[in-house]
């Protein structure tokens, strides 16, 4: 996240251009699918004694496939004219349904990354701040459990709404127990950290394991000329949920804000019952009026451990592991801006809802810069859009590192924060372009019979990239830092107890200025030695390279 923008998700992430149903099939077959296929998901499945075992012999058999693949096709292709897209009435809906799945599993993720961290600061330190980041992990784990969840289901209730109808209704009542609880959880933060984290971490899986079958559904419910769109979906709702989690929470739960615009406050136990509402009302939606195309992957259901065996296949060729560094270490240089810049601001004084208004200007420039870049990835180059707005987003956060130091004392001026808004809004589209590009990715190499699982492989990765450096990030920023608590009476305290006492904070070395400039150096050299070499080979490289 740059500074006030939405932290990359969810669902973090274009490297090929996807297959045709002329490119998809050996000639002299029948057509199969328009989507790739899995080594043990192939339809026309190879017999075992020419499977390759090994990953070099994946790779070399993969090339020797390569030219029967195209053998005959080219003039064929160069006949093929290119249509624009179409959508039906169909596709309309299922985009509609898609976007408002994704929003619901948004919400947690704008309290857990956005609002809940802001509400804690005054009263945890950023070492405790980095122990409350762990509940977004299960987004980044979701990958062990994904299997399961392509695997076990009921067949006359359909592949996906088995896992989506139960796990909404689970959503909601965990909604529910934690707007119970909420006054115990934030009055004393510090004595309940581990239970609020666990409550929090257990919704947050929830979203993430409900993710993982909307993921595998979008690739059923719509058309081929629409399914490069469900990247868009995800975007537009997984934002609209975090923002509205996020900016619109705060606005209405800031005293000052509501006071000044005659509006009731909104406290974090109303707001969680509400979601757990809507919530649950989906939940009936799906049970009783959206159904489930029957597709001929439900007829043939991929067993729980050949799933998995296939993912350690696939995770053990040199494409993948390459695709696997680019997702984990390509964020490094983003971190402490992601995960501290926001907070120093209200350190130093910037309202909460100044922040909430800043980001919902920036809300629809992220909803164009995701309909932008979902074009932009469509062509030959996908990754191109990733690779060009590295150095931009890196700027951006070298930006927000001097906007933090240079931040004036409260009131701040009409300047200063059009200044901040405009940053926001470059640096989120910036962030969008990213996001929407590798989520595209995801989609076209993903196979319907483990669709959920293929998806959640690669987006295991990218929010990996996201959470890990988060909590080394914040837990730095509290060692390097050196800040006393000094009280009348002249007794100094740490400051952890600064509060308590009613002192005055004297920071005299600021450790988030030296974990910024150590992230943007060592993300700039990574990006440069390895990151790009690594994604223009990718980004040459066929499909059935990648994913056989």
């Amino acid at each position: 996240m740059t500074t006030l923008t939405i932290p990359s998700r969810v669902r973090e992430e274009a490297i090929l251009t996807p297959r045709t149903p002329h490119t998809s099939r050996i000639p002299g077959t029948p057509y199969t699918s328009a989507y790739p296929r899995t080594p043990h998901s192939s339809r026309y499945p190879v017999p075992s004694s020419a499977r390759p075992t090994h990953p070099d012999d994946v790779d070399e058999q993969l090339l020797k496939n390569e030219e029967q693949m195209f053998v005959g096709f080219e003039d064929e292709e160069d006949d093929e004219e290119v249509k624009k897209p179409t959508w039906t009435g169909k596709d309309r809906r299922g985009i509609i349904f898609l976007i408002v799945l994704y929003l619901i599993q948004g919400v947690p993720m704008g309290l857990v990354l956005g609002s809940i961290p802001f509400l804690l600061r005054e009263k945890l330190s950023y070492s405790q701040l980095g122990t409350f980041a762990l509940s977004s992990f299960p987004f980044s784990s979701k990958l062990l459990w994904s299997p399961i969840v392509d695997s076990i289901y009921f067949p006359s209730v359909g592949r996906r709404r088995s896992w989506v109808i139960p796990l909404q209704f689970l959503l909601g009542s965990t909604m529910f127990y934690i707007s119970w609880n909420v006054d115990k959880f934030l009055g004393n933060p510090g004595e309940h950290l581990t239970h609020l984290t666990f409550v929090f971490t257990c919704m947050v899986m929830v979203s993430a394991t409900q993710d993982i079958a909307v993921d595998g559904w979008a690739l059923t419910l719509l058309s081929k000329d629409a399914l490069s769109y469900a990247s868009t979906c995800q975007t537009i709702g997984m934002n609209s949920g975090y923002l509205l989690s996020f900016t619109l929470f705060l606005a209405l739960n800031s005293e000052s804000f509501v006071a000044k615009w005659g509006l009731p406050t909104l406290h974090l136990g109303t707001y969680l019952q509400f979601w757990g509402g809507v919530t649950w009302s989906v939940a009936v939606w799906v049970a009783f009026f959206q159904r489930e195309t029957k597709t001929y992957e439900d007829h043939t259901p991929m067993p729980l451990w050949p799933t998995y065996k296939t993912i350690w296949q696939i995770c053990k060729m040199r494409n993948i592991q390459m695709t696997i560094l680019v997702h984990t270490l390509g964020k490094i240089g983003y971190a402490a801006n992601e995960a501290a810049t926001s907070l120093k601001m209200i350190d130093k004084g910037f309202k909460r809802e100044d922040l909430a208004i800043a980001v919902l200007i920036d809300f629809p420039c992220q909803i164009v810069g995701g309909w932008i870049a979902a074009k932009w990835a469509r062509g030959d180059q996908p990754l191109r859009p990733w690779i060009w707005s590295f150095w931009p987003r890196l700027g951006f956060c070298l930006l927000g590192t001097v906007l933090v130091y240079k931040f004036p004392s409260p009131p701040i001026s009409s300047g200063f924060f059009a200044g901040l808004v405009v940053h926001t809004v470059l640096s989120s589209f910036i962030q969008t372009v990213q996001m929407v590009g590798m989520s595209a990715f995801h989609t076209r190499i993903s196979d319907p019979l483990i669709g959920g699982t293929y998806m959640t492989l690669m987006a295991t990765f990218t929010q990996l990239g996201n959470v890990w450096p988060k909590w080394f990030v914040l837990r730095g920023i509290d060692w390097l830092s050196v800040a006393t608590c000094q009280i009348p009476g002249d007794l100094t305290l740490g400051e952890a107890l600064c509060l308590d006492h009613e002192g005055k904070c004297v920071v005299e070395r600021d450790g988030y200025y030296i974990v910024s400039g150590v992230c943007m150096v060592l993300g700039g050299i990574l990006f440069i030695t390895l990151i790009l070499p690594m994604t223009r080979k990718l980004q040459c490289e066929p499909l059935h390279r990648i994913i056989p």
